[in-house]
């Protein structure tokens, strides 16, 4: 009985955070919004006249600061914690001895360049996937290779045969995580909870297999480092399909099938499917937008899981339950039907110490996205994400009537409502009155499970010829749209279905459809995750953020300062795409159910590059204060003094709340703020300037794949790699700036007396403020044991040389009188 009663209960709950830490937090905020009023009000009226023009700018800067304070701040009103019960799952789902009730998932990994992205590391996430804790006759692995390389499919062969000791060994001795590299480099006691005596003996056995494994693989990246004249061949003599990976037809390989794939141990494994998409020329790909949804139509034509998880190919299964603790929401009576998807946090290995680049983001993901998962849930990031797949297909949502309650901000800020608004209704009512734009003409509710009923009722609400204009020509994938549980029908040809695949992932599948636009992975930006995630809470799905206290995912991030920039410079440019496109969130889909904060965070994630134009603008006020002798501020009074202090204890007040609650440590948070201003003066101004060239004038500019090398030279080798690029340039010119500007300041005040040191030390502090934000960039430029590259140097001396001449023209040694004698201005005396 007691079984049975666990069995009910939730999957799932929600951990609020402690009252007297949120409100205190949500008291400082409220402080901080008043006492940035009483600060630009001051501001405003006292302008200064002798630099009136540095004043406006300085002004203008800071009111676009604090609205972008204001956008990132808001989303945070609401943060909240979660916890699953997985042995709750396993006792309604998936009991032992009972065939598994657990839903089919089909994974998707994505990649392009094996010289980039190393076939290794893309092994080592497709192991994980085949190792998981879940039924095998659940879970398929979906490896889509948009470059078409001989290289990926050779490697992913490897890696199948490789698959069959590996899965069984970890199954056996439950290890974790289930990567073999990953798991092979752990430094901590491997005996530890492990009682088999043969363990020790097995352990080194697969650690030989795994080193033979990776000779191969090495060997097979040796070979590929020079092609052939004539092209690749496979081994029966025939030419490879896609040795040109922008002409080439559709390919499909099934390595590991529920049919023949069999461990050494006789058990049956996971489906593992290579896919290359059909490429054209003539035809726009759309790129891994393209790729995602040509996954989607493959998946459902094969296995037809009901849920899909993507992951890019680096990034790798660090849990072994980690798709039991999507299923606690995805599976959930109350959550599962208005879930469109589970997003992790990303975590990564191979990172300095100090994460001196800021690379693990904790910022975003253990604050923002916990802000946002109080209010309709965390943005898609691209990878580590459990979708629904009706959500993908643009269903509506099943919501009830609290879900078409007034919003967060309403509910927690004034309470509830006894009496239904106007909203309300008009809420309710467009529940059965959707409009084509936005949502489909039908609802989750009118699909049953299978498509017994299709002729009958589904006949009414859609023709045939509507179906394909939305699905594409495809009636075995269409009918699949209709399955909610996933699973194809047993009678159903395998020859049949492969030859449907080729066929859905062919160019012209999708002309004159809504992919892209209303269904699956959405187009028009470089950065499809977040409008992709947009769209489906713009239809009113909610999404959930899962942060159990063992990562289920880990990546491969770029440590190197140009490699971090360029990853950086590519988000910024898929904002800015955003902003300018008809699903910009300042004017989109009003009227709709997109949650007022919700709507807000992501305003915030589209407009903060166009931060990095005041963020430069600011960082260069203090040299130019230091070079003329201006300031930005009039003399200071008592009263003015106060509220300056005041902001600045809100600013830290705030930042330490944040932390408290959070969990994040001070040197993550410090990190965070200091490449904020590295990306903001360098790649996110890219980014404003290559968005309006692309929207203006149609020029577009490729974007390349941040490469995932191995540290084979050492611990953080990567780290002192020197990449010269464009984007150090800004950066650089604001040190040398700042630098030159602090030399002639205090060159200044020796020249003039006791007295220009008071007005000195307030000039210096902002300007040493802005190097102490810069010094990370300032290390990377370094290289190693600070070896300066010869091109920074170049650069330095050349920006020297012209604030230098600027110098000598303002020349602070000589006085006004001297100025006006050398200028001819001495009346009679001449």
């Amino acid at each position: 009985y007691f079984m049975v009663d666990d069995a009910r209960l939730p999957l799932s709950r929600i951990v609020p955070i402690p009252a007297n830490q949120l409100n205190l937090y949500r008291i400082v905020i409220i402080l901080r919004l008043i006492i940035l009023c009483f600060f630009f009000q001051y501001r405003v009226t006292h302008p200064v006249r002798d630099a009136y023009g540095l004043w406006l700018v300085s002004v203008i800067c800071e009111i676009w600061f604090a609205l972008s304070w204001l956008l990132d701040q808001f989303p945070k009103w609401y943060p909240i914690n979660r916890e699953t019960y997985l042995d709750r799952l396993a006792l309604r789902y998936d009991r032992e001895g009972e065939p598994s009730q657990l839903c089919p998932i089909d994974i998707f990994v994505s990649t392009v360049d094996p010289l980039k992205e190393p076939p290794l590391i893309t092994a080592n996430t497709v192991l994980s996937i085949l190792a998981v804790d879940y039924p095998v006759d659940k879970v398929s692995c979906y490896v889509s290779d948009d470059g078409s390389a001989m290289l990926t499919f050779e490697s992913l062969s490897e890696t199948a045969e490789f698959a069959r000791k590996w899965v069984p060994f970890c199954k056996k001795h439950n290890i974790e995580p289930r990567a073999p590299e990953f798991y092979f480099q752990q430094k901590i006691d491997y005996l530890k909870d492990k009682i088999q005596p043969s363990f020790v003996k097995e352990r080194r056995a697969m650690k030989r297999e795994y080193e033979e494994f990776k000779i191969r693989i090495n060997a097979l990246v040796a070979k590929a480092q020079k092609v052939p004249e004539e092209g690749w061949t496979m081994a029966d003599g025939t030419a490879w399909p896609g040795n040109n990976p922008r002409d080439h037809p559709g390919m499909i390989q099934v390595f590991l099938g529920h049919s023949g794939g069999l461990d050494t141990d006789g058990n049956e494994l996971p489906r593992l499917v290579y896919v290359s998409r059909e490429k054209r020329p003539g035809f726009q790909h759309h790129k891994k937008a393209g790729a995602m949804n040509a996954l989607i139509r493959v998946s459902a034509v094969l296995t037809n899981g009901a849920y899909l998880l993507n992951v890019d190919c680096d990034h790798y299964f660090n849990s072994s339950k980690a798709l039991r603790e999507a299923m606690c929401f995805m599976m959930d009576p109350a959550l599962g039907r208005k879930t469109c998807y589970v997003q992790f946090p990303q975590r990564f290995d191979g990172i300095d110490l100090h994460d001196r680049y800021a690379n693990r983001n904790i910022v975003f993901f253990d604050i923002n996205m916990k802000g946002l998962d109080g209010i309709q849930g965390p943005m898609y990031v691209g990878t580590g994400c459990c979708f629904n797949r009706q959500a993908l297909y643009g269903y509506d949502p099943v919501l009830t009537e609290a879900d078409l309650e007034p919003n967060i901000v309403v509910k927690s800020c004034c309470g509830g409502r006894k009496k239904k608004s106007k909203s309300y209704m008009d809420n309710k009512n467009r529940m059965m009155k959707r409009t084509e734009s936005s949502a489909p003409i039908f609802n989750m509710d009118d699909i049953e499970e299978g498509i017994e009923g299709y002729e009958d009722e589904r006949s009414m609400l859609m023709s045939q010829k509507r179906l394909e204009k939305r699905f594409g020509q495809s009636p075995i994938f269409t009918a699949s749209t209709f399955m909610t549980q996933g699973g194809i029908p047993p009678s159903t040809n395998p020859a049949s279905l492969l030859k449907e695949a080729i066929h859905v992932i062919s160019c012209g599948y999708e002309d004159k459809t809504e992919w892209g636009k209303e269904i699956g992975w959405i187009y028009g930006s470089v950065t499809e995750d977040i409008l992709t995630g947009f769209k489906m809470h713009a239809r009113g799905w909610i999404s959930i953020y899962c942060m159990p206290p063992r990562p289920c995912f880990k990546g491969s991030a770029p440590i190197n300062l140009s490699d971090r920039l360029n990853q950086v410079l590519r988000w910024a440019l898929g904002s800015v795409e955003i902003l300018f496109s008809r699903h910009c969130p300042i004017w989109y889909n009003y009227g709709g159910r997109l949650k007022l904060l919700e709507r807000v965070a992501y305003i915030n994630t589209i407009v903060y590059p166009i931060t990095s134009l005041p963020l430069i603008a600011y960082c260069v006020l203090p040299a130019i204060c230091l070079l003329t002798n201006k300031f930005i501020i009039p003399e200071i009074s008592n009263y003015a003094g106060m509220f300056f202090i005041l902001m600045f204890a809100s600013i830290f007040a705030t930042g330490i709340l944040e932390l408290r609650w959070s969990g994040v440590g001070i040197e993550d948070w410090w990190r965070n703020e200091q490449f904020w201003v590295i990306g903001g003066t360098s790649a996110h101004l890219f980014a404003v300037f290559q968005g309006l060239l692309k929207v203006l004038a149609g020029i577009d500019t490729n974007f390349t794949v941040t490469s995932k090398a191995n540290d084979e030279d050492g611990d953080f080798a990567e780290l002192y790699v020197f990449k010269w690029t464009s984007l150090l340039i800004p950066p650089t010119t604001v040190l040398v700036i700042n630098l030159v500007g602090m030399v002639a300041g205090i060159s200044y005040a020796i020249n003039s007396g006791y007295q220009s040191w008071g007005p000195l030390f307030g000039k210096l502090f902002f300007s040493i403020w802005v190097i102490l934000h810069l010094y990370p960039f300032l290390k990377g430029l370094m290289g190693k044991q600070n070896r300066t590259p010869t091109i920074v140097i170049v650069w330095s001396i050349l920006l020297a040389s012209i604030f230098s001449l600027l110098w000598v023209k303002i020349d602070p040694f000589i006085s006004d009188t001297q100025k006006a004698v050398a200028m001819g201005q001495c009346g009679v005396n001449c």
